[in-house]
């Protein structure tokens, strides 16, 4: 517990005593304090100090310690080192990496960059990299292993533990087995904990779970994800085209896919584009590049609102009262649509809604955007029905432009909740990312119309009296 607590502030307490051993070359003295620390603390340890730095802790720790910092970095921060080391401690460490690991930090640099790293695989390793890189980007295939135990129906208990002994050290996860024929096709699957504790002469064919769901090695990856909340497994086997037994992918990599896309759809309903890195990594210039694109476009879109306030230009003279209400509906009608289009786009995302339930959708959004339109309608009623020295403040047809506000707030509070439901699926339906149709894109849209509603009724209940 105290070294995890040690670990977890390293960078403020030991970052000065490192960097001075480093400085003064007490690499024996620094083995020891590093040794001390977990992987995860360690890797902690290597984003607080400079990529130079790192490099020498790197090549002072044991080589398979080595390797596993490594893994535990971010990409940023693995890319760095990459630089400041040496080719042949990138090849001990590229070499220990996880296949898919390995292939999440190639398919980021530039082509350049991963062709030279290519070449400092071994032969089998590279052939591995190749395959794997040679799969559609964001596919599952650029995302599993070919680090897998594959079994024999045939066997017993003790040929599989056999066999156990044999690769084990080389696989990445062992608490599942699958079971292929002669041309690799998957036939079955069968548990770790049933072989342990069976007896040796048991055959494997009596514990195959013959039921096995699995993925292909193209299809993207946010299938992974939907699929392991499906099924509630901690590895899923990935076929070809051919329904070969390729590889499997594990639940660690899986939950690295669902943040990233999660991230995406979070900025992107923000209205902008998604990031390509971390919000601290990005350059100024693009992070400007990927804000200003949508921002101009939302400039554009509030444009219309001056157009339509021009055009009912007369009616604001004949009442001028009208104007003190206008933030009050666009903003009731835009805050409407936002909520909308978050709870669509989001129950979209985990599969709770589907592009034929639209209809149900609609049916609710106006049933809920009545429902608030009412709730909001009546505090505006009660704000100017009651305000002291009402007559001197709205006129003396008050009334009649309380009437007017609160039923224009029914109107453009419905008319928000239900463009901001239907935006995402209209998107969807014509191939397009739901998330694009962000919060501050629908209150834009509502915006214009929600001016166009409230001047519409304000004209046919006020018409003979203040219009």
């Amino acid at each position: 517990m105290h070294l995890v607590f040690v670990g977890r502030v390293i960078g403020n307490l030991l970052q000065p005593e490192l960097e001075e051993l480093i400085r003064e070359r007490k690499f024996n003295e620094l083995r020891e304090i590093l040794c001390e620390f977990p992987v995860m603390d360690l890797a902690e340890i290597f984003t607080d100090i400079s990529p130079g730095d790192e490099a020498v802790l790197l090549r002072i720790l044991p080589h398979k310690v080595a390797a596993d910092v490594f893994d535990h970095l971010g990409l940023d921060d693995q890319e760095k080192m990459l630089h400041a080391l040496g080719n042949e401690e990138v090849a001990l460490i590229l070499n220990d990496l996880p296949p898919d690991d390995r292939t999440a930090l190639l398919e980021e640099m530039p082509a350049a960059a991963t062709q030279k790293l290519l070449n400092l695989l071994s032969a089998e390793e590279r052939k591995i990299a190749v395959d794997l890189l040679g799969y559609p980007k964001d596919s599952i295939g650029r995302r599993m292993t070919p680090e897998y135990v594959a079994i024999q129906k045939n066997w017993t208990v003790q040929d599989v533990l056999a066999h156990l002994r044999k690769v084990g050290r080389e696989r990445e996860m062992l608490n599942q087995m699958y079971v292929v024929d002669e041309h690799g096709h998957l036939v079955a699957m069968a548990r770790l904990r049933d072989v342990v504790v069976s007896d040796p002469s048991t055959p494997v064919a009596s514990m195959l779970i013959e039921e096995v769901f699995s993925l292909h090695a193209t299809d993207d990856q946010e299938a992974a994800v939907t699929a392991f909340k499906k099924y509630d497994q901690t590895m899923l086997p990935v076929l070809n085209s051919q329904h070969i037994l390729v590889g499997v992918v594990t639940v660690d990599d899986v939950l690295d896919v669902a943040e990233k896309e999660t991230t995406e759809d979070i900025q992107k309903m923000g209205g902008m584009e998604a990031l390509d890195a971390p919000y601290l990594k990005i350059g100024l210039f693009s992070m400007i590049k990927k804000r200003a694109g949508w921002l101009a476009v939302l400039f554009v879109g509030e444009m219309l609102t001056a157009t339509a306030m021009g055009y009912f230009e007369s009616e604001l003279e004949k009442a001028l009262v009208l104007s003190l209400f206008v933030p009050l509906i666009i903003s009731s009608g835009g805050n409407s649509g936002s909520q909308a289009t978050s709870l669509v786009i989001r129950a979209m995302a985990v599969r709770d809604v589907r592009l034929r339930d639209w209809w149900k959708v609609m049916r609710r959004e106006v049933m809920a955007g009545f429902s608030l339109g009412c709730v909001l309608a009546l505090i505006g009623l009660m704000r100017i029905l009651l305000w002291p020295n009402r007559e001197k403040v709205y006129g003396q047809h008050y009334v009649l432009v309380a009437i007017t506000v609160a039923s224009s707030l029914i109107g453009v509070v419905m008319f928000g909740s239900l463009a901001g439901a239907m935006l995402p699926f209209l998107l969807k339906r014509l191939g397009f990312d739901p998330a694009v149709s962000s919060a501050p894109f629908v209150a834009t849209l509502v915006d214009v119309t929600g001016l166009i509603i409230y001047f519409s009724i304000a004209y046919q209940i006020l018409h003979g009296t203040l219009l």
